[in-house]
C-alpha cells in the first residue's frame, strides 16, 4: 500500500476482515508513539497516512477531532495516542509494555500525563529559532525533572515501557532543533537523558519509525509555508 497521504475527495481502500489498521502522518509525533508500539509487540498492521491539511470525509467519520493516530480493527476504532497505545498493549499480550508493578505504572502515568510541559516550550523555541533564551530555559527546566527520574536505563528499568515510546518521538526531534536553534541538548546538564537518547537510537524498534534530521528539517520547512509537504522524501511516481 502506498505511503502517500490521502486527501479530501480520495477513497477510502477497503479494509481486509481481520487486519489492524493503523491511520497515520508520517510525521506526526503521536502517531509515531503508537507505530512503535505496534513494532514493539510485533503486530501485523497497515498504514494508511492521511493528509491532515486537506481531511477527506471518510477520515472525519471515524474520528471527528480529525486528529492522527487512529487504530482500526474487527469494526472497533480508538484515537487520541495513548488510548491507542494503552488498548494494543491490552489487546495483544506479548511484549507487554505497561509495568506490572503499580506504583512504577502510576509513576509512569504521572510523567507522561505531564510531558505537555516539555511539548510546549519545545514548539516555541522551534518557532523561535532559538533566539528566546528564557524559551530555552523554559524547555531545560521541564526536561530536569525527566532527568532526575531516570536512574535506570531506561523509564521502564532494565526494559523498554510505554513511556519510553511515548516520550521519544519529541527526542528523536531534538536533532533538527539543534540545527534550527544551534542549541544542543547540553550533555553536562542531562547526562541520562542523553545517555538514555544513545540507548533508544540503538533499539530496533526506534530504528524502524525514526526519520533523519534532514528529514524531519524538510518537512517543517514546508510546514512553515503553510503547505506541508506530507509525502517528501517519498517517489513520486509511487
Amino acid at each position: 500500500m502506498s505511503q502517500k497521504a490521502l486527501a479530501k475527495g480520495s477513497t477510502l481502500p477497503p479494509l481486509e476482515k481481520g487486519k489492524l489498521r493503523l491511520y497515520s502522518m508520517r510525521f506526526c509525533p503521536y502517531a509515531q508513539r503508537t507505530r512503535l508500539v505496534l513494532e514493539h509487540k510485533n503486530i501485523p498492521y497497515e498504514t494508511i497516512n492521511v493528509n491532515l491539511k486537506e481531511k477527506p470525509d471518510w477520515f472525519l467519520e471515524k474520528n471527528p477531532l480529525g486528529l492522527v493516530p487512529i487504530v482500526e480493527h474487527d469494526d472497533k476504532i480508538v484515537y487520541e495516542s495513548a488510548v491507542c497505545d494503552d488498548y494494543l498493549d491490552e489487546l495483544f499480550k506479548t511484549n507487554p509494555l505497561t509495568p506490572a508493578d503499580v506504583y512504577r505504572k502510576a509513576r509512569e502515568r504521572i510523567l507522561a500525563d505531564g510531558f505537555h510541559k516539555v511539548t510546549t516550550p519545545f514548539y516555541k523555541v522551534l518557532r523561535s529559532k532559538g533566539q528566546d533564551k528564557e524559551l530555552l530555559e523554559e524547555f531545560y527546566k521541564a526536561l530536569d525533572r525527566y532527568e532526575k527520574d531516570l536512574t535506570e536505563p531506561f523509564f521502564g528499568g532494565n526494559n523498554l515501557s510505554m513511556l519510553d515510546y511515548h516520550l521519544w518521538p519529541w527526542f528523536e526531534r531534538l536533532g533538527i532543533m539543534a540545527k534550527i536553534t544551534g542549541q544542543a541538548l547540553p550533555k553536562d546538564r542531562f547526562p541520562c537523558l542523553s545517555a538514555w537518547m544513545d540507548r533508544m537510537k540503538q533499539e530496533p524498534t526506534v530504528r524502524k519509525t525514526m526519520f533523519s534530521n534532514e528529514m524531519h528539517g524538510a518537512f517543517l520547512s514546508s510546514f512553515a509555508t503553510g503547505t506541508p509537504d506530507y509525502d517528501v522524501g517519498l517517489d513520486a511516481n509511487l
